[in-house]
């Protein structure tokens, strides 16, 4: 068999085929959505208190909000202080890699904080975190 060999002349101008690269971008595209983690609110507004010491932690999924008249909320439903052990040890056992982050409200009388403390203690975690916002004096 004899191949052809076409010739090139001056007024074809050569093309660079697009397709696999938007192939590429787009299967990239979709996987960065999908492995996205996003970060789920407690479903209330609290004023944290402010700490020069305090450290960014990527990884809080489990989030136990209290407000100033000691309402306790985790993943945006109130819930009793009493019921906050049973949740908290529900949330952990499906995402054991998580972290258990407090959002206290910075008026929060202190009994409360440690009534909930003692109660994520009492599931297991002992490693809760208290969150606040950085202050830069």
């Amino acid at each position: 068999m004899r191949r052809r060999r076409q010739r090139y002349d001056g007024n074809q101008e050569p093309e660079i085929n697009l397709t696999p690269m938007l192939d590429i971008v787009f299967i990239m595209l979709i996987f960065f959505i999908v492995t996205t983690s996003f970060v789920k609110e407690s479903g209330i507004d609290v004023n944290r208190p402010t700490a020069e010491t305090a450290e960014r932690k990527e990884r809080g999924n489990i989030i136990v909000s209290i407000r100033a008249n000691g309402e306790v909320w985790i993943d945006k439903r109130a819930v009793d202080i009493r019921a906050v052990r049973a949740n908290v040890a529900r949330m952990h056992a499906e995402n054991p890699r998580g972290s258990v982050i407090i959002a206290a409200d910075g008026d929060t009388k202190t009994h409360y904080l440690v009534e909930v403390m003692d109660q994520i203690r009492m599931a297991g975690i002992t490693n809760a975190s208290i969150a606040t916002e950085y202050s830069s004096q």
